[in-house]
């Protein structure tokens, strides 16, 4: 009954947010051109200021006494939590059973063109941020839509913008940025260990009860496991799909040719050479987030008073899930795994590349995904708590804690297609209202990039 209802709603909102239009669906579609005008707009941000947001990440700029509650890397990294999750395995290796090889390319190219529409948006975030008499950071799309507007002339306007994407955004954490993570984490550990394959109930209960532990800490214990856990499983998966593709080096060349080869032709894709991009935008959107809105709330908590400062450190978010979404393209397309799987076998497939180098080489995976998205979930938590805040305000809070950790409980034992259309659904929504403010707030976005840059020299 409770998945019917779920099917019912989506296959609602489907109808609005994947409109067709010239093959791509329209919220898709609402990405690729933001993506394309912020580049060109800001004159390559993505590029010209890559090497200087390494330079803040390593902690050169920090500055203890700068307003805000986490350092440089502690944002970012909580960024990265939320950001970099299943969908760069999961998700990636979907794109490609649908989409064909040739998806990998164009989800590494999105993750390129995002990383000028992520800095756009957390300029805005760090313009509009309020800080309260405690200290804590109010930043994102909640801040700058109303603001923002306000400064257009548009109040009335701005204000209906943040209702909409506080709905979606509380919609996206308790229904995409839990659920989607614990279900996949539920389905490798039952997939994995043969005892465990009953005991689905059980580790979604135990998933879910390691998330609120984290929830009552809000952004700064967020940013302190994060700091912990990021890099971990950055580096662990690495090594992983290393070893996964050094095991079947001899195809690489191959594998790379059929990438490219694929990629101008889909011929393998389901609905063709624009079926293949859509599939791969749509993939690479929900697993690098940009223009969604959502990370420039954890970007907004960093400490400094320069707002593009930190909008140079977001860069290296999409890069970095740029870079783990081609790892995992090139694995699952070297070992062949990708043929014949299907949407709903999501990180299975991950699992059959995975068990090409050794039957217990997917304990490895396991551990991986489990990582992955234990960072994911309590990094939407706080996505999701901004919102409930936004819309009831701080007094009833624990209960969003409590919704938030039984839908991950629910999303650990729901049939993954119905998860996944959902996830996409709510999150890929919050770029309806965001987007448009990025694009009337423009002009504020420039003027702080070229300050900066002339200020410093870049």
């Amino acid at each position: 009954m409770l998945e019917q209802a779920f099917t019912t709603l989506v296959g609602w909102m489907a109808a609005v947010l994947f409109y067709d239009i010239g093959g791509f669906p329209f919220i898709v579609l609402w990405l690729i051109i933001a993506a394309f005008f912020f580049t060109f707009y800001l004159r390559g941000v993505n590029f010209r200021l890559f090497g200087h947001a390494l330079s803040i990440a390593s902690g050169k700029y920090d500055r203890k006494d700068d307003a805000g509650e986490v350092s440089h890397l502690q944002a970012l990294f909580s960024a990265i939590s939320a950001t970099v999750g299943l969908g760069s395995i999961a998700g990636v290796s979907v794109a490609v059973a649908i989409g064909g090889p040739g998806a990998i390319f164009w989800i590494v190219a999105a993750g390129m063109l995002g990383m000028a529409t992520k800095f756009a948006e957390v300029t805005l975030s760090m313009c509009y941020r309020r800080i309260d008499a405690d200290g804590k950071v109010f930043g994102g799309p909640f801040e700058y839509l109303q603001a923002g507007m306000r400064d257009k002339g548009m109040p009335r306007f701005g204000k209906f913008l943040a209702f909409v994407f506080a709905l979606f955004c509380l919609g996206g954490a308790i229904g995409g940025g839990n659920m989607f993570q614990s279900n996949q984490a539920v389905k490798i550990m039952t997939d994995t260990f043969a005892p465990l394959a009953k005991l689905d109930w059980l580790l979604s209960l135990i998933f879910a009860a390691l998330v609120f532990f984290v929830l009552l800490g809000s952004i700064k214990r967020i940013a302190k496991v994060a700091e912990a856990i990021v890099p971990l499983k950055g580096i662990l998966y690495l090594l992983c799909a290393i070893v996964v593709i050094g095991a079947n080096i001899e195809n690489l060349p191959a594998t790379f040719g059929l990438i490219f080869s694929n990629a101008f032709s889909g011929e393998a894709a389901t609905g063709g050479f624009i079926g293949m991009i859509a599939v791969a935008f749509k993939r690479a959107s929900f697993a690098n987030e940009a223009g969604l809105g959502s990370a420039p709330i954890a970007h907004a908590t960093a400490k400094t008073e320069e707002p593009v400062r930190e909008a140079a450190a977001s860069l290296l978010e999409p890069f970095f899930a740029a870079m783990i979404a081609l790892l995992t393209g090139l694995m699952v397309v070297i070992t062949g795994v990708h043929v014949g799987a299907s949407a709903g076998d999501g990180v299975i497939i991950a699992s059959r590349a995975f068990a090409t180098v050794a039957p217990w080489f997917t304990v490895l995976l396991a551990a991986n995904v489990l990582v992955f998205a234990y960072s994911t979930t309590i990094g939407w938590s706080y996505y999701g708590e901004i919102a409930w805040s936004h819309l009831f305000g701080r007094r009833n809070i624990k209960l969003y804690y409590i919704v938030f950790c039984t839908a991950t409980y629910l999303g650990g034992i729901m049939n993954f297609g119905v998860v996944l259309d959902f996830s996409d659904l709510l999150i890929l929504g919050m770029a309806l209202p965001n987007v448009i403010a990025l694009y009337l707030l423009r002009g504020r976005i420039k003027a702080e990039m070229d300050r900066y840059v002339q200020k410093y020299g870049l």
